[in-house]
């Protein structure tokens, strides 16, 4: 009796956590401009790649990127406005509720990202071109802007690059130096980052420079840290460099289009695949599909192999990858629809699985 109550048991055991391992929550940063209600969560099949709305905030203005706290009860969003704001949520039985809001200090935020040590916030403020920081106390909640960082300069565009635009704020892996692309001045900004009222060490800061007019955007890293991958929205190209205690030296520069392309380009989101061999850029423009890259054992990418695969939508703006490695998802923001994508894990390529997720502008992806 007692052998088969522990057989029982086990077998229960197994099938709760299967059954765990078959559900994931997504949450969709929108912009509010049309018929958006501002942050939705969903429930995603890790199994069968449907998702399921569970709920969503009840208004909120342009929160349009994300994060999320290591143990998955806080998130913060950026309003992309004039008047740029943080908001602090607690998230709590698949809903979110509202904490705090706090101002940048600056125009049209667009990107926030929470330091390793999670001790800190810092978000990147396009039109300002600035870097504002937060510090975050232990129940959630966030002080006022602390550290500023107003960046000064432009390049070579005359309508994009006349001024800084600061696009995002990357961590590297081992969380020892914040790098802040900055689209207007073809610059990546590398700061050393310290856990202090100061948290980012200006006077030891480096830069790493982009191509005339290449429009630096957002950043990948390899998983050791040395290799790291710059995608360029102007130029539609992607910079591999070396990296080594905050310095950096160019490997290779690879178009993320076919040679005869002659649109404008409009690079916008990298990722790498969790074990390490793909990586994915989105396009926007005319073009609207995702770059597959191979990743060779140097680093660089086997630009000879790049693969190229419609998003069944207009402007794909950030897109995700499970922890799993077997699905790609990707935010449509002009034609409202999230398009899911399963991996196949030994060519890396995407498979149109049918599925899709109808929300009003999406953006920004986080999938836990």
């Amino acid at each position: 009796m007692y052998k088969q109550l522990g057989i029982f048991l086990v077998s229960l055991f197994c099938f709760v956590a299967n059954l765990k391992a078959q559900n994931a929550n997504l949450l969709v940063g929108t912009y509010t401009q049309r018929e958006s209600k501002g942050i939705y969560v969903f429930n995603f099949d890790t199994a069968t790649g449907k998702a399921v709305l569970l709920s969503h905030t009840d208004s909120s203005s342009n929160p349009e990127y994300l994060t999320i706290t290591k143990d998955k009860q806080f998130v913060y969003a950026v309003n992309e406005t004039a008047n740029g704001m943080v908001a602090a949520y607690s998230f709590k039985d698949n809903k979110l509720n509202l904490l705090q809001l706090k101002s940048v200090k600056s125009a049209d935020p667009c990107y926030i990202t929470l330091s390793p040590d999670e001790h800190n916030l810092f978000v990147a403020n396009y039109t300002g071109g600035s870097i504002t920081q937060f510090h975050r106390f232990a129940d959630g909640l966030i002080s006022n802007a602390q550290q500023f960082i107003q960046h000064n300069g432009k390049s070579i565009h005359p309508t994009r690059q006349d001024k800084p635009h600061v696009h995002g704020a990357f961590f590297s892996p081992k969380g020892d130096y914040l790098l802040t692309p900055d689209l207007g001045m073809d610059q990546v900004f590398v700061y050393p980052y310290q856990n202090s009222n100061v948290p980012l060490d200006i006077p030891k800061s480096t830069v790493i420079k982009s191509k005339p007019g290449a429009g630096p955007r957002h950043i990948a890293f390899s998983k050791n840290g040395n290799i790291l991958y710059v995608i360029e929205e102007l130029s539609g190209s992607i910079s591999v460099y070396n990296f080594n205690k905050g310095a950096a030296s160019l490997l290779q520069n690879v178009n993320t289009h076919v040679a005869s392309y002659k649109g404008e380009p409009g690079s916008a989101d990298i990722h790498i695949s969790p074990d390490g061999k793909y990586l994915y850029a989105s396009n926007r423009g005319e073009e609207n599909n995702i770059a597959k890259f191979p990743i060779l054992p140097n680093g660089k990418l086997d630009e000879k192999q790049m693969s190229l695969f419609p998003t069944l939508g207009k402007r794909p703006r950030n897109f995700t990858i499970s922890g799993d490695g077997n699905w790609l998802l990707v935010a449509n923001q002009d034609t409202d629809n999230i398009i899911v994508y399963k991996i196949n894990k030994t060519t890396g390529d995407l498979i149109n699985t049918g599925n899709s997720i109808s929300v009003s502008m999406p953006v920004c992806l986080v999938m836990f």
